[in-house]
């Protein structure tokens, strides 16, 4: 997550951080009967299975290992961090959109610099895509970036939380709509996983795909985007918890949604604390999703709050809590499986 702030030229007023009222099926009471996410649909069930602590801990070994060299913007390791998740992709037989002729959106040096990127080299956003089979035009997006901040003093940052675990967690939802579709329930709407580049220097990537978008910001339906899922604060120390983030602030559906497959499947505790728009950390416009708010696209962003490994060399492999990446994982994959699978689109009804 980008540790330093971004100006903000107008400041948007956050909705109440209230628990809102969630329809018992996972969805929105006037809709009901249709509920994609019911306890008895066997397809969701068996997609949601996919979705492994032991295999989101053998890819953040890899994506989080000495030999990525913190996967700085546009470094080698960076490079070679995404090419495995592409081999990743590749071997599950999910492909790239094909506007864009690749799993590759550069993301060049010359953009990020107008932008205070100083001498960042050209990087790239890496993008994988699953067609909807009744909705192909309506596009979710599950989102993390995959840059940290490097080698310093000859000390190689890993970000194992910041954002190894997002990184993981998109490939491993990528995974389980990928198994629903191979059984031939794949998802309505279609999935773009959005891996995003040069987030710690400036939310760079998502700000480039916003203005470069592979599919038409008007069909994007929502961001899910995940940044920093493997730890806990000290505030929750031990809680089964995380933070959403924004999921009011531009559909009174998106958060009741959410909520509703919360309750349905690993029942965290949901803290909107950060929802406060007094709350100092503003991080409502700290990560990659703020890029998609601010073209009025709903977002929720899922975060486990500022512990004492952020940004430092010991944010390692060793101090995640796999248990809790995989429920956080499982939570965004329910909430996108819903949103791609629901009759109506999630509606924008707030500014």
């Amino acid at each position: 997550m980008k540790k330093f702030l971004i100006p903000i030229l107008s400041i948007v007023v956050l909705s109440s951080c209230g628990t809102s009222k969630v329809a018992t099926n996972g969805q929105n009471t006037s809709n009901s009967a249709s509920s994609s996410l019911s306890k008895t649909d066997k397809a969701f069930q068996s997609a949601y299975q996919n979705i492994k602590l032991e295999d989101l801990k053998r890819n953040l070994y890899v994506i989080a290992s000495d030999e990525m060299g913190g996967r700085d913007t546009g470094s080698a390791g960076q490079k070679k961090a995404g090419e495995y998740m592409i081999n990743y992709y590749k071997s599950l037989g999910i492909s790239f959109p094909k506007t864009l002729g690749s799993y590759y959106q550069k993301v060049p040096s010359e953009y990020m610099k107008k932008r205070g990127g100083e001498d960042l080299p050209d990087s790239e956003n890496i993008l994988a895509f699953i067609e909807g089979s009744e909705k192909p035009e309506e596009i979710i997006v599950v989102s993390a970036h995959y840059d940290h901040v490097g080698t310093q003093n000859g000390v190689v940052y890993n970000g194992a939380d910041d954002d190894g675990s997002g990184t993981v967690a998109v490939m491993e939802i990528a995974k389980a709509f990928q198994s629903a579709k191979k059984a031939g329930n794949g998802p309505k709407r279609s999935i773009l996983f959005l891996h995003v580049t040069g987030e710690e220097h400036g939310l760079f990537g998502s700000e480039y795909y916003s203005d470069n978008p592979v599919f038409p910001l008007a069909n994007t339906v929502v961001d899910l985007n995940i940044d920093m899922i493997g730890r806990d604060d000290p505030e929750n120390r031990g809680k089964n918890y995380v933070y959403v983030i924004g999921s009011e602030m531009l559909s009174s559906e998106l958060k009741v949604i959410n909520e509703a497959a919360n309750k349905k499947t690993v029942n965290l505790e949901l803290n909107y604390k950060y929802d406060d728009p007094k709350d100092p950390q503003r991080l409502y416009y700290r990560s990659d999703h703020y890029n998609f708010a601010k073209n009025n696209i709903p977002v929720a962003f899922y975060f486990d709050g500022i512990h004492e490994d952020y940004h430092k060399p010991t944010d390692d492999v060793e101090k995640i809590d796999y248990s809790m990446l995989q429920k956080r994982t499982q939570l965004v994959f329910a909430t996108a499986w819903e949103i791609a699978n629901r009759e109506a689109r999630i509606v924008v009804d707030k500014k």
